[in-house]
């Protein structure tokens, strides 16, 4: 019994003893568990701490630790002076000192290189940034999400070579260089929320007094001392892609030191020209004396040559700059603005048709010509709307040889932005001359994203030797919107042999939706234009030049002649005007003579010192247009803008709230328009196809100059590659469209093809891709006895 009470305790021990045990391990598992969520918990807090640190520092402008201007080396052995901000472990580069998107060129991430001072013969300080093991040291994005930077010179991708303009900031650079390597995770964590954001959005944190320039003393010590020269050779690699420059200068900084001094608005009065020629045949009488001049001018040239180069008399002048008589086109600017806000796109249509037709009946007196401009001349105005809106027009001749006139013109508050570069040429043919201009006008619809593109009629002069002597505008032009596929194709006919004066000045065309026409134009564009809509039958005036219309066109405003600059065109050209004024033609062949030894002597001056023209408002883009430098196409904000104005040639918006002005220059003027439509109609290669346009009258009156030619830099390998990835892109989309058109073709046969229960069908009908039904029923006969036969022989085998 002892025993077996023993056994029993024995048992029940180890029961309890294995349960204990059981429920030990049940704890620890448990546990475990519990840990482990807690653990990812923490990983997760961490991770997101971690990013959300990063993010602070390279948002937050207070978490810097220092910011200047360096001299950069770029793989070309030439230098590039960039905007260079240090924050903990990253080195952001810009194009200036406004720190956003459209200036950033890249960010160096520091976790992985060297630094190291660099012997140099010149002055300043020199000191390499590098990978030891020759990796990349670039961040792929930018701090914004950037993924291609601002257009520079192109940069080493394993090392970067930098230059102070003076000891003392080398070694401070080098020593936040160190300590930002070192101490990134404790720079990291010191981001001070107490700092407010907008301390640092106009001016860089303060350095030394020993490190302490100004700009005045940064651009003294660079011009005084040659920086770009240098005894030490690097291996160039491969550069950073995205990034090119012609030049080594970068004077966006200049702007931006400037942009922080308030902008006075400049003062605008009303101007009243309002002188128009008669209705009809423009032409000219000449007197005895001027028709002998004409025949010496004549002789000097042959047929088929360009006139550009021809000095013409000061008689047949208008007296106004041709970068004046460009602006014509905007005194019924408030049919755009209709345009903008109508819902219906053929609608819209019609209204930029409308608009575009309203800037030809404003005609000087006789047969003249305006001023051909000087290198240089620049030209501004604007328009007041009823609503209280400005149109303003921005002007500058970018190029004498060959002439090229670059104008932009904007209403961001109405919606709508035209940009335009335009190169004059003409071509005497003997007793006539044409004038054409081989560009295209890009309208934008900035609340909608729709781009128009026109061009314009070429201008041909006849009755030079024998005859009266008249100008007529002639050729086809087109209207074009792809993002809605309405275009209008208007043709301007030149005056038959045997026509009479309703033959002059006539205008037949026609609005179509692809394909399709919807409604034809017939007129005079001097008189009355009507626009038939060919599905209602219905006639319209779409434009009538008469006093009503005359009274509608708004008034310009420019800038007193007192306050204009010296190479404005009114000022520039005064003394010619003045002389043309009191038809003392003398004076005003004098004057004029003046302009254009000026414009030699300074072309030669550049020729001398190899210092190409660069001018002051428009810049070339990859695409070979002429892009107004400080071009704004955002959508007009009614909580926060207030009103459009101009200061300086800089068209502004004055805002409720303060905010960094967006400014897209060359390479994001468009970026709010769908890119498939910017890369089909500006690649380089399309250009010609595109630009081949004949327009108004434009003879040049300058003497030759063979020295007016701008150098201009080539694309770099990474814009080659760009645009050859932008070609096969168009050539998928072309093949697109090709498929498209093909499966609409054949669903408009479906929808018209003969209804098989309601009628009886000919044997000559086709159904399918294009097979007779006659043949199908032979082809089913043949079959069917074919196969009778075929069984029949197998019977009979058996």
């Amino acid at each position: 019994m002892n025993l077996l009470q023993r056994i029993a305790n024995w048992a029940a021990d180890n029961r309890d003893g294995n349960s204990a045990d059981k429920s030990a391990a049940d704890a620890a598992k448990l546990n475990r568990k519990q840990s482990y969520k807690a653990q990812r918990k923490n990983y997760r807090r961490e991770k997101k701490r971690v990013a959300s640190e990063l993010m602070n520092s390279l948002q937050d402008p207070a978490v810097i630790v220092l910011a200047d201007w360096l001299k950069v080396r770029g793989t070309l052995k030439s230098w590039t002076k960039l905007w260079c901000v240090l924050k903990p472990g990253l080195l952001l580069i810009y194009k200036s000192q406004k720190t956003k998107s459209s200036h950033w060129v890249g960010t160096v991430m520091l976790t992985s290189c060297q630094v190291i001072e660099r012997p140099s013969k010149k002055d300043g300080f020199c000191f390499k940034l590098f990978h030891p093991l020759d990796q990349p040291i670039w961040a792929p994005r930018g701090p914004d999400k950037e993924t291609i930077g601002a257009v520079v010179q192109p940069l080493p991708t394993a090392y970067l070579i930098f230059r102070a303009p003076s000891q003392a900031a080398g070694k401070c650079w080098m020593d936040a260089l160190e300590l930002s390597l070192r101490c990134s995770a404790l720079l990291l964590r010191s981001n001070s929320t107490n700092t407010p954001s907008s301390n640092y959005a106009e001016e860089p944190l303060p350095v030394s007094d020993e490190t302490q320039w100004s700009e005045a003393d940064y651009e003294k010590h660079f011009n005084d001392h040659d920086l770009d020269a240098d005894s030490q050779n690097e291996a160039p690699n491969a550069a950073m892609s995205g990034l090119e420059s012609d030049s080594e200068s970068e004077p966006a900084h200049e702007d931006d030191v400037a942009e922080q001094i308030p902008c006075e608005e400049t003062t605008y009065v009303p101007f009243q020209e309002e002188e128009f020629g008669e209705q009809g045949e423009q032409v000219e009488e000449l007197a005895e004396e001027n028709k002998s001049l004409i025949w010496c001018i004549v002789k000097q040239v042959r047929p088929g040559m360009d006139l550009s180069k021809v000095v013409l008399p000061t008689f047949i002048l208008e007296p106004r700059s041709f970068l004046d008589k460009l602006s014509d086109s905007y005194y019924h600017a408030d049919l755009l603005s209709r345009a903008v806000h109508e819902d219906d796109a053929y609608t819209r249509m019609k209204f930029v048709v409308q608009w575009y037709l309203s800037g030809f009946y404003k005609k000087p007196k006789g047969l003249k010509k305006p001023y051909n401009p000087i290198l240089g001349e620049t030209f501004r105005c604007y328009w007041q709307h009823p609503n209280g809106s400005r149109t303003f027009y921005i002007a500058e001749q970018v190029s004498h040889h060959p002439p090229v006139s670059a104008f932009y013109v904007t209403n961001r508050e109405d919606g709508f932005s035209i940009s335009c570069s335009i190169l004059a040429k003409s071509k005497f043919y003997g007793n006539s001359t044409s004038a054409v201009l081989e560009g295209m006008a890009t309208m934008t619809l900035l609340p909608r994203g729709e781009i128009y593109t026109a061009t314009t009629p070429y201008a041909h002069c006849k009755g030079i030797l024998m005859g009266t002597l008249s100008m007529e505008l002639g050729g086809k032009i087109n209207i074009e919107c792809e993002n809605t596929g309405y275009k209008t194709e208007l043709e301007f006919k030149l005056k038959p042999f045997l026509g009479g004066s309703d033959t002059i000045n006539v205008v037949v065309g026609k609005i179509k939706l692809g394909k399709e026409t919807l409604a034809t134009i017939n007129g005079h564009w001097d008189k009355e234009l009507r626009l038939k809509d060919l599905k209602t039958g219905e006639e319209s005036v779409l434009l009538k030049v008469d006093a009503e219309m005359r009274s509608k066109r708004l008034i310009r405003h420019v800038v007193p002649l007192e306050k204009q600059l010296p190479t404005e065109s009114q000022r520039l050209w005064s003394l010619v005007s003045d002389a043309i004024a009191r038809e003392d033609q003398v004076a005003a062949t004098e004057q004029k003579t003046v302009l254009e030894e000026n414009q030699r002597a300074a072309a030669k001056s550049r020729l001398q010192n190899d210092q190409p023209h660069v001018p002051a408002l428009f810049e070339l883009n990859a695409y070979g247009e002429w892009i107004y430098k400080y071009a704004d196409l955002r959508p007009w904000d009614v909580r926060n803008d207030l009103r459009q104005y101009e200061c300086d040639y800089k068209v502004l918006t004055e805002t409720r709230n303060k905010t960094v002005p967006i400014v897209l220059g060359t390479e994001l003027l468009r970026s709010n328009i769908d890119p498939g439509v910017h890369s089909t109609r500006r690649l380089p290669s399309d250009t010609t196809k595109v630009s081949k346009t004949k327009n108004k009258p434009v003879d040049s009156d300058s003497s030759p100059s063979p020295h007016g030619a701008v150098k201009r830099g080539s694309n770099t390998s990474a814009i080659r590659q760009l645009a050859l990835a932008i070609d096969q892109m168009n050539a998928t989309l072309a093949n697109h469209s090709k498929q498209l058109n093909d499966i609409t073709n054949r669903l408009e046969r479906i929808q018209f093809a003969p209804n098989l229960r309601n009628g009886s069908i000919n044997s000559n009908d086709l159904i399918g891709g294009g097979v007779s039904i006659s043949t199908v029923v032979k082809s089913l006969l043949y079959a069917l006895i074919g196969l009778t036969f075929s069984v029949i022989l197998r019977w009979f085998f058996k």
